[in-house]
């Protein structure tokens, strides 16, 4: 095998791991969302769903891009065989995460009421305070992260994700029952004890992602701290002549974050703006803020918590695209970018497509079998807007390529185009299609769509790359198709003698098997394609005693 056979395998590989690791933490989140649901309920949803899009937009601006900046600036540098400027810009990169992840930190301490106060839940306050110190912890965390993934490991990456969301699941559950209570008892001395129960509960839910967070992070540290030993071997190697100044590397890490904070603050302010427009309009259209705390707590807590499992992988991919292109980059290895580019987007779209025809199938199953949801607005929910799963993954994916290729305005550029658009589609649905929540559900799916069609532009323009539909996009889609139709008609028989959960189970494991068979028949992955995911030996050799591959 050839040097950039291997390179490029690896490049799948480690984001396999990683998506993998996503998969499974955002499978443990949907799990332990389930007891947290039923604990607080959804006016409780609510409340944690307004501290957290509070949290998360300070965390973007404080440091969410780090760890991918630090991958693509260590990995470029890595390429070079400059070891010591690598771990020098990793150094310089953990004092900015402290001064970043500190002042974020203080911000959200000191001016929770009034935050929250904005958003019309002044009660989210107690879940935002409690997100104030893992504002640091997930800082100083993400420049660990992003120097393995430079140095082309996620692994260290996907066991702290895991171990993260372990932790996060037990003591939210724990906290939010403890707290529920003691919220409720307080509740029923000032005459609500449901809402006050509701708000303390919530803040048991943020205070597991802060022991998450900690976790995750003393479990990266651990791994770094062994690791400098066989650091300071290859930094002894490094006999290069050019030594980075802190100055200089701080200028750097601003002028590679800035851009993905742009773009990805943009992103996740819109839900905070969906938010205000939502509420507002339908306060003006007559709806109750009890009705409007619900809608918008089943959106957050149910459609957007199962949506985001699949856009997960995408985010993984991501991950490992930019250090693995940027490296190529750095080397000018056009070939190696276009093979990296088209196999990033094949096994993004051989995951999201059946993922979003899952959803669209198992809609009503699902938010039953998870929820105990059995509303006809829950399943319509998510069958409105499962199709947003294709096309943030692609459009989460493409904003790596374009990072990782050195075009780090065309995101921002592209993010405030479909940004703008996607403002003025919610008015009017809101206004004039009177859609109420489905608005926001279609007007996200409107954002999606232009993100991927301006940054495939985008992509084109800079490398030259077309989108392969018939092998990217249609396969996927024809074997998504034959599975939907064979999984739920074997949903529906099963049903006849079980319950939904027995049928649920029985009918998403057949989808599972059913589309793997379809996709080696119709030639939709290959072998290679195979080998390059973790267990693929195993995968291959199955699929020939299956007599689905030759």
């Amino acid at each position: 095998m050839s040097g950039n056979q291997k390179s490029n395998t690896n490049f799948l590989m480690q984001g396999s791991i990683l998506a993998a690791a996503s998969l499974v933490s955002r499978v443990i989140g949907l799990v332990y969302r389930i007891p947290l649901q039923r604990i607080i309920g959804d006016r409780g949803m609510d409340f944690y769903a307004t501290s957290f899009e509070v949290y998360s937009i300070l965390l973007l601006i404080s440091s969410y891009s780090l760890p991918l900046a630090v991958s693509k600036l260590v990995s470029a540098r890595v390429a070079r065989g400059q070891r010591k400027n690598a771990y020098r810009l990793m150094r310089g990169a953990f004092l900015f995460a402290l001064l970043t992840g500190t002042t974020a930190g203080l911000i959200v301490w000191f001016f929770s009421k009034q935050i929250t106060q904005f958003f019309e839940t002044p009660l989210s306050f107690f879940s935002l305070e409690f997100l104030a110190p893992c504002l640091v912890v997930a800082a100083v965390m993400g420049v660990l992260r992003g120097f393995f993934q430079g140095l082309g490991t996620m692994v260290p990456s996907a066991i702290s994700q895991v171990i993260e969301q372990i932790v996060n699941a037990v003591v939210s559950v724990m906290a939010a029952y403890g707290l529920y209570q003691y919220g409720a008892k307080i509740g029923a001395v000032l005459g609500d004890p449901e809402k006050y129960g509701s708000a303390y509960g919530a803040a048991g839910g943020t205070l597991g992602t802060l022991s998450g967070a900690l976790a995750g992070f003393l479990f990266i540290l651990v791994i770094f701290l062994l690791y400098r030993t066989i650091l300071k071997r290859q930094m002894k190697r490094d006999h290069s002549m050019e030594e980075e100044s802190y100055g200089n590397i701080i200028k750097i890490l601003i002028l590679t974050i800035v851009p993905v904070l742009l773009s990805t603050t943009i992103y996740n302010v819109s839900a905070i703006i969906d938010t205000r427009i939502f509420k507002n309009v339908a306060l003006l259209q007559g709806y109750t803020a009890t009705d409007i705390g619900v809608w918008w707590g089943k959106y957050t807590g149910k459609y957007r918590l199962l949506i985001n499992v699949p856009i997960s992988i995408a985010s993984a991919l991501a991950a490992s695209t930019v250090p693995a292109l940027s490296a190529s980059h750095a080397k000018k290895d056009r070939r190696r970018i276009e093979h990296q580019i088209n196999a990033g987007m094949r096994l993004s779209m051989i995951i999201a497509v059946p993922c979003a025809v899952g959803l669209f199938v198992f809609a009503g199953p699902v938010m039953e079998l998870l929820f105990n949801d059995t509303s006809e607005l829950a399943a319509r929910m998510l069958q409105s807007g499962c199709v947003a799963v294709i096309f943030y993954s692609l459009s989460t994916l493409s904003n790596g390529i374009l990072q990782g290729i050195d075009r780090m305005r065309v995101p921002v550029i592209n993010a405030v185009i479909s940004l703008a658009i996607h403002i003025g589609s919610l008015y009017a649905l809101l206004y004039f299609a009177n859609l109420n929540i489905y608005a926001v559900i279609l007007a996200n799916v409107i954002y999606a769509v232009l993100m991927c069609i301006l940054n495939q532009i985008g992509i084109r323009r800079a490398t030259g790359y077309r989108f392969d539909f018939f092998g990217i996009f249609l396969k996927p889609l024809i074997a998504s198709a034959v599975m939907g139709v064979a999984a739920f008609g074997i949903y529906k028989l099963v049903r006849i003698l079980f319950g939904n959960g027995v049928s649920a189970i029985v009918g998403m494991i057949a989808a599972m098997f059913i589309y793997f068979i379809v996709l080696l028949l119709i030639r939709g992955i290959s072998e290679s394609d195979l080998k390059k995911l973790p267990k693929g030996t195993w995968l291959v050799s199955l699929a020939k005693k299956m007599h689905l591959l030759r």
